[in-house]
């Protein structure tokens, strides 16, 4: 049956994924399952999205509940999920406006236009710049290709967006020297996922804060991966105590349900978007706001966050446990439950034996085993990962 829906697709769907031999076909907790029925220990989540695991009652009631009652009304009203959902975004993350997406691509153009916005208010210039950093990665769309610092996604599609300048995480120096008078905003994800899984360091984010604050250029934080619980608290940036002027979130926001969202301070927001300056007909939906409320609610009674850091620690120590094991593995780094281990070798052949025997992974690039599991995995759950996995690379290194 798989063969057929796989021989189907490849039919269909315009070839833009390579996408693993498996028709996934049903979820249960931190377990996928496929057509024929084969169980897979899931340590991939969708891409850092399911943070809730699968078949949460309470959440999909909720869903259920709210398409009953109203899926869609635009945004030329409003609407009382969207209202709940962002009063506890708000309290979460410690922002003060909310503009809610369809996707986390979605959330960076938003968050782009909206600094833009704020520089031209203060001197009406268009040439205002832009700085992000190479190797990061925010999206596919042409803005967020623009300030993605990865040359493969954007040569086919160039000109991007114009007076982006690239600048090297965790260098201070390399990021002052891009500065210029046209400087509008530094970009940079707290943790970089794509590319590597490198968080960011708290005194080059300290230094690059001080600097914003001096020259008045804002500092965006994209949370989009490593966002919602993932390193140990509810943003990355709060383990730093260096709040962004405007931030991005999307992935495990709606746990499911396509939701993104980019968040400012009362300074920007109260200075940059106006009526007609940006909008979406199906961001901030019912539905969609239903699953944010929920998942924000689930995340405080479920106590997320005080179990990522446990288990994130955990996990840590697991991992170091294999990269002192195997030669061909060179480090792991990450924080909490988004973490990577590096290889000297390309990984797709160890992600391909685990898959065939039960265990989902996905890489950060050829050489990086990448580790973004539910939230709610347990300590026996990593037990059970590492065990597959370490079989997996003895019998790699054994070709």
């Amino acid at each position: 049956m798989m063969k057929e829906y796989i021989e189907q697709a490849e039919k269909d769907l315009l070839h833009t994924y390579n996408r693993y031999p498996i028709v996934f076909d049903r979820g249960e907790d931190v377990y996928l399952y496929d057509l024929e029925g084969k169980k897979y220990l899931d340590f991939a989540a969708g891409i850092a999205v399911f943070a809730l695991g699968y078949g949460n009652r309470e959440y999909n009631d909720a869903l259920k509940g709210q398409i009953d009652k109203l899926i869609h009304t635009s945004n030329y009203y409003y609407n009382v999920p969207a209202v709940e959902a962002a009063k506890k975004l708000k309290a979460v993350s410690g922002m003060d406006r909310v503009f809610f997406t369809n996707s986390g691509a979605e959330a960076i153009e938003g968050a782009v236009k909206a600094a833009r916005k704020y520089a031209y208010l203060k001197d009406g210039r268009t040439d205002h710049e832009i700085i992000a950093m190479e190797h990061s990665f925010h999206g596919r769309t042409m803005g967020a290709l623009s300030v993605t610092g990865n040359p493969k996604y954007r040569e086919a599609f160039e000109p991007m967006i114009g007076n982006i300048r690239f600048a090297v995480l965790n260098d201070f120096e390399s990021v002052a020297a891009q500065v210029t008078d046209k400087t509008c905003a530094i970009l940079l994800e707290t943790v970089q996922g794509e590319g590597g899984i490198f968080p960011v360091r708290k005194e080059f984010l300290e230094q690059v804060k001080e600097l914003c604050e001096k020259r008045d250029i804002l500092l965006i934080l994209d949370e989009i991966q490593c966002g919602m619980g993932r390193c140990g608290t509810f943003f990355a940036w709060q383990r730093y105590g260096i709040k962004p002027d405007i931030m991005t979130t999307a992935k495990a926001l709606g746990c499911g349900v396509p939701v993104g969202a980019f968040l400012m301070t009362e300074k920007v927001g109260a200075a940059s978007l106006t009526a007609g300056d940006h909008g979406t007909t199906y961001g901030g939906n019912p539905l969609a706001c239903a699953a944010v409320s929920k998942v924000l609610d689930l995340f405080d009674r479920n106590h997320i966050i005080e179990h990522v850091e446990k288990v994130g620690n955990y996990l840590e120590q697991e991992l170091d446990k294999l990269a002192e094991e195997f030669d061909c593995i060179e480090t792991r780094r990450g924080v909490g439950l988004m973490q990577g281990l590096v290889f000297k070798v390309p990984v797709g052949a160890v992600i391909n034996r685990a898959l065939e025997k039960g265990l989902v992974l996905i890489n950060a690039g050829t050489h990086i085993l990448r580790f973004v599991p539910p939230l709610i995995i347990t300590e026996e759950h990593v037990d059970a990962m590492t065990a597959i996995l370490r079989e997996c690379i003895k019998q790699a290194e054994a070709v």
